[in-house]
């Protein structure tokens, strides 16, 4: 028979993971059904701080400057949120405006596929990288001459680490069998790499640093259709402000610098799944990119 707080414990884990919440913080579990501990008196404020004090505020007063060794200016308090998974002294986050900068040159620097991936793994100007599990680059064929971009990843892309395979990805899979292709066919990217926490909405800051990658990818692979999938990406990639009842189906030029891309946007398979009554439209969109295919040159 299962205890009532066993059954309680089961009940707040699945709304825990039902809201976004996957991954533990911390080394050590921590028991919520616990009685609290008595409040000490006035009189023993003065006595000597606990371990889990210690542990959240650490002065180090004989730290030299922050440099390349991570330490911090003398005499600074150093709080728990600071420090890394291995206790460490964490790395400063690099401005907005710092990190979209890092990120063009560093994306410009790519010469292939395998560069920019690499590149990407290194790059910490996003905190995203920092909550997610790992880099969410793309699958299918980097020769393909039909591109699909998405948002950014999901729970199950995260774990997988490859984009559209939950239960968007399955349809995403159908929506290119009916148009005759698979994914060995077609390259699938996200304008984020990593999986925001809990499946929010990426910040318009994330977006900019973010952007110079998925565009030099495209350049990498150079398609000939490029589909956006969803607002987000439509707007990110196709510099349009309307939203996407009014720019799916229609036909644009995606420009790389040395040729242009026919680009089209249509519904996420997400939001397909919200709403399926838009299949209709989105299969209208699909039998557009077919022709286009067939009417570019192989």
């Amino acid at each position: 028979m299962i205890s009532d707080r066993d059954k309680i414990a089961r009940e707040l884990l699945a709304f825990y993971l039902e809201a976004g919440v996957d991954t533990a913080i911390g080394e050590t579990a921590v028991d919520r059904f616990a009685d609290e501990a008595p409040i000490a008196p006035a009189a023993t404020a003065t006595a000597a701080p606990t371990a889990e004090v210690a542990r959240s505020t650490m002065a180090l007063p004989t730290l030299q400057p922050r440099g390349g060794n991570g330490a911090a200016p003398e005499g600074r308090v150093i709080q728990a949120h600071e420090l890394d998974a291995q206790g460490r002294l964490a790395s400063a986050p690099q401005a907005p405006d710092t990190a979209v900068m890092a990120a063009r040159e560093a994306a410009r620097s790519a010469a292939t596929l395998d560069d920019l991936r690499a590149i990407l793994s290194g790059f910490d100007g996003c905190a995203l990288k920092a909550t997610a599990k790992q880099l969410v680059f793309s699958d299918g064929n980097p020769q393909a001459r039909l591109m699909f971009v998405g948002e950014a990843p999901g729970r199950e892309e995260d774990i997988e680490g490859l984009p559209f395979v939950g239960r968007s990805g399955k349809l995403l899979d159908r929506m290119i069998a009916a148009i005759g292709l698979d994914r060995s066919k077609a390259y699938i990217a996200n304008v984020i790499p990593w999986r925001p926490p809990g499946n929010r909405t990426p910040t318009p800051q994330e977006t900019q640093i973010c952007l110079p990658f998925i565009q030099r990818q495209i350049e990498l692979v150079n398609p000939d259709v490029l589909v956006t999938l969803g607002n987000p990406s439509t707007q990110a990639l196709l510099s349009t402000r309307e939203g996407i009842m009014r720019s799916r189906g229609k036909w644009s030029g995606y420009d790389t610098g040395t040729r242009s891309i026919r680009a089209i946007a249509t519904f996420h398979p997400a939001y397909l799944l919200r709403s399926p009554s838009y299949k209709k439209m989105t299969w209208l969109d699909l039998r557009a990119i077919a022709k286009a295919l067939q009417a570019s040159p192989s």
